[in-house]
Parts: C-alpha cells; sequence; structure tokens
C-alpha cells in the first residue's frame, strides 16, 4: 500500500472535512491511493460521512439551475419582495420540501410570480412543471392551453392533471380557470427564497415566521 508522507497527512484533515473533498478526490489531488486516504482515516480515527453528510455535500457542490440578477433597479426589488411574499403566503413550504412549488387560481398572481422568477431568480424554463388541478366539467385541455398561453410555459411541460370527479357546481365558479401548481425543480432556489422570507419578515415584521 502506498504511504503518506507526514505534510500529505496534515493536508487530509483539512481537504476532507473543511473543503469537503471526497476521499477519491484527496487520493488523486495528492497522488497516492485511494486504499492510501482510508488507512490513514481509520488508523487516525477521523470519521467518514455517513449518507446523509454525503448526500448533502453533493448538494453543495451541485451548481445552481438559475442565475440571479446582480443589479437590481427600485422596481426590481420591490419584484423580488413581491415575489418573496406571494410565495410565504401561497407557496409549498413543508420541511421535507425539495422544489419551488406555487399553486394559485387566479392568472395575475401566477404571471406576477412568474416575472419574479424570470427577472429575478433568472431561472432555467426546462426545469418548469405545470400541474393542472380542475373539476370534470370543465374543459382540461382548453384550460391547458390557455396557462399555457399565460404562463409561456409550453404545454408540453405540463404533469398530467388532476379532474376532481366529486364537486358542488357552486364551487366550480371560484376557479374558472382551474387552479395550478408551478413548479420548479431546483431545491437550492427554494432555499433561496426562504432565506429572503425570513430576511424580509425579520425587518418588516414584528415577530418572527
Amino acid at each position: 500500500m502506498a504511504t503518506l508522507s507526514r505534510d500529505k497527512l496534515k493536508l487530509i484533515h483539512q481537504l476532507y472535512y473543511k473543503k469537503q473533498l471526497s476521499a477519491k478526490e484527496i487520493a488523486q489531488s495528492l497522488n497516492v491511493s485511494l486504499d492510501a486516504v482510508y488507512y490513514f482515516m481509520r488508523s487516525n480515527g477521523l470519521k467518514r460521512r455517513n449518507y446523509s453528510e454525503f448526500n448533502l455535500v453533493r448538494f453543495n457542490k451541485k451548481p445552481p439551475s438559475f442565475r440571479l440578477r446582480k443589479k437590481l433597479s427600485d422596481k426590481d426589488k420591490e419584484l423580488k419582495a413581491l415575489g418573496a411574499m406571494l410565495y410565504w403566503a401561497e407557496g409549498f413550504q413543508a420541511s421535507y420540501a425539495d422544489i419551488v412549488d406555487f399553486a394559485n387560481s387566479k392568472p395575475a398572481m401566477i404571471s406576477l410570480f412568474l416575472k419574479f422568477l424570470r427577472r429575478i431568480c433568472g431561472i432555467d424554463e426546462s426545469k418548469f412543471r405545470v400541474y393542472l388541478y380542475c373539476y370534470a366539467n370543465q374543459d382540461v385541455k382548453g384550460l391547458i392551453n390557455y396557462w399555457s398561453k399565460l404562463t409561456k410555459i409550453p404545454k408540453a411541460q405540463f404533469t398530467k392533471p388532476y379532474v376532481r370527479e366529486d364537486f358542488k357546481i357552486e364551487k366550480v365558479g371560484k376557479m374558472k380557470y382551474g387552479l395550478i401548481h408551478v413548479r420548479y425543480y431546483d431545491k437550492k432556489l427554494l432555499e433561496l427564497i426562504r432565506k429572503w422570507i425570513e430576511e424580509y419578515v425579520k425587518e418588516y415584521a414584528s415577530v418572527v415566521p
């Protein structure tokens, strides 16, 4: 088995725990075998990452799919605040959530949130998915056409809709166009929006979220 010099041994702790390199990446950077790195870690009682820690490191290294707008005008700052507050009110925020999921039946609200995602967050359009919720007596294809045109998201990115069979006719009038979930598949963006919400709440509210 290849051995490690004392200087190289000192680097392993820093590379593994501080820079969060994998054992394989450390072996490559130090030009030693992977077995030598593992042997050193076992011999010196250095704990290897568990599955959850490994996934967290991998998540942190993964580049985001969006590019934030760097310079914000006063109008942009307003839009950023509006988008964050809309998500606070209507977005899915369970602790286990891993995507941005904004649901509403009002076209103006959907349009405003999408403007926030596109202008402020610089999202990747291909990561959008739209989920329609409607009633059985509504024109499902017509609703998908309507929302696709409004959101400028291709119909190919609409998932299978949920069509409710049991309903009261008076409730349908409250959702003329059904309801849609606009979903964006990047947990890093969800975490960023949550951070913005927390900052706005701390600055302007008398209580913490």
